[in-house]
């Protein structure tokens, strides 16, 4: 699961043109009838055109919500004369999910889980997006169709997840140490209401580097079952690294930390820990940078092994709503190389659009080094397992990686539970995780 949801929902506190969803969201509450009015209003004040503006829901606040704001969104504004009504959340699933309840969801949305939108999909919520992009400009694991023949979303940032955080001036020997024991790991587990996600990504990450990218596919679209040899070993592996069931302060401190806040005593002194197993993005937190936070690949420093046989990879994945003319005119400048191109500038993020290669020089070094592994043509790129997922499988999942580090002899019960939830028929796996599953 990516990093970025979680935490009570923020949002921009500007003016806005039309009525709030979040106002929608509470009339829900109160009376179904007053929802469908307030969504005929949203309808009219569209049509009538008084305004020419776009909403947009994404996950971005605070700092990332600044540069979207102003490497993003402003040039666009600019350009083409329409307002964009940007709505940042941590919780932007549930804000969705309400706002789509309640008639009045965003023209444009950006979330991590491509399960997700292929919910939002097969329920014909989304706009399939062939006329406005061309999929081959992101291809596989990003922007690939469904099994209806249409692609519905492409990503505007790409991050790296098989990686492992260290101090500068952590020598290897040290680091090599350092993995075996659990007091050494920055862990924290809280996310709002997507907490557990982290533990997800250890296991996943795990399997991915042990077995390899064709078990891991299989895995992730619910073709091999929780309970196999492979996928337990993942989970038992994840035990051991952490101390799951262990020391009751680690334990505790763990599932209590927020994710943001898993690296602070790295700049403690002493240090209250050194590794990080998190995403690329978690560079740019005040720890990391405090330290000269460099990166090893998870599969040298978890497994011993001498190179990644794949990375696992997450994106913040757009997505169309309403196929207006202005919402039109911001999928293509999300998609175009000049937006894309404004998430590498300031170390924010990467991004995979085939018209851009990784600069050549300038930038820092950990964020070449990682804008090259996206694009590493030897190595397959798997999408986060868990963002893949049916919703209900994913948070169920999140669920049992918190119950797993308290209790880890409820192993085989969780397990069982996962197995008989991807039995249902309901929900809806993906075609596509990895760019070359074996």
């Amino acid at each position: 699961m990516n990093a970025h949801p979680g935490d009570p929902a923020t949002a921009a506190p500007e003016a806005r043109t039309r009525p709030s969803r979040r106002l929608a969201r509470t009339v829900t509450g109160v009376a179904g009838a007053l929802a469908l009015l307030a969504a005929a209003v949203v309808v009219g004040v569209r049509a009538a055109g008084h305004e020419p503006t776009v909403t947009l829901l994404a996950n971005w606040t605070g700092g990332d919500e600044d540069h979207f704001r102003e490497a993003v969104i402003e040039p666009f504004e600019r350009e083409h004369r329409v307002h964009v009504d940007y709505q940042g959340s941590n919780a932007e699933s549930q804000v969705l999910g309400a706002d789509v309840e309640a008639g009045t969801p965003p023209d444009v949305v950006v979330l991590t889980g491509p399960g997700e939108l292929a919910e939002y999909a097969r329920q014909k919520q989304l706009v399939p997006l062939e006329n406005l992009v061309r999929p081959a400009d992101f291809g596989a694991p990003w922007s690939t169709p469904l099994a209806d023949g249409h692609v519905y979303w492409f990503p505007l940032k790409a991050d790296v997840k098989s990686i492992v955080w260290y101090p500068g001036g952590l020598g290897e020997r040290e680091r090599r140490a350092a993995a075996h024991r659990p007091a050494a790991w920055c862990v924290g587990m809280g996310s709002g209401a997507t907490s557990g996600w982290p533990g997800t990504d250890w296991i996943e990450d795990i399997l991915l580097q042990r077995h390899g990218p064709g078990v891991y596919e299989r895995w992730a679209r619910g073709g091999l079952r929780w309970q196999s040899p492979q996928v337990e070993e993942a989970w038992r592996t994840w035990r051991d690294l952490v101390g799951a069931g262990g020391e009751p302060d680690l334990v505790r401190r763990a599932l209590n930390t927020p994710y943001r806040s898993a690296s602070e005593p790295v700049a403690d002194d002493p240090r209250g820990c050194t590794l990080e197993h998190q995403a690329s993005f978690v560079r740019n937190q005040p720890a990391w940078r405090h330290a000269d936070g460099r990166y090893a690949s998870s599969a040298e420093l978890l497994l011993d092994a001498p190179a990644p046989g794949a990375w696992e990879v997450s994106g913040d994945l757009v997505a169309l709503l309403h196929d207006t003319p202005q919402a039109r005119e911001l999928i293509r400048h999300l998609a175009s190389t000049d937006a894309q191109r404004a998430w590498t500038e300031k170390d924010s993020g990467f991004s995979v659009h085939a018209g851009l290669r990784p600069a050549s020089e300038g930038g820092s070094a950990w964020h070449r080094s990682l804008a090259a592994a996206l694009r590493d043509e030897e190595t397959a790129h798997c999408f986060d397992a868990s963002d893949v997922m049916p919703p209900a499988v994913r948070d169920a999942f999140a669920e049992a990686a918190i119950e797993f580090l308290a209790h880890p002899g409820r192993l085989d019960r969780l397990l069982r539970s996962l197995d008989a939830l991807g039995d249902t028929s309901g929900p809806t796996w993906q075609p596509t995780v990895c760019d070359r599953p074996s």
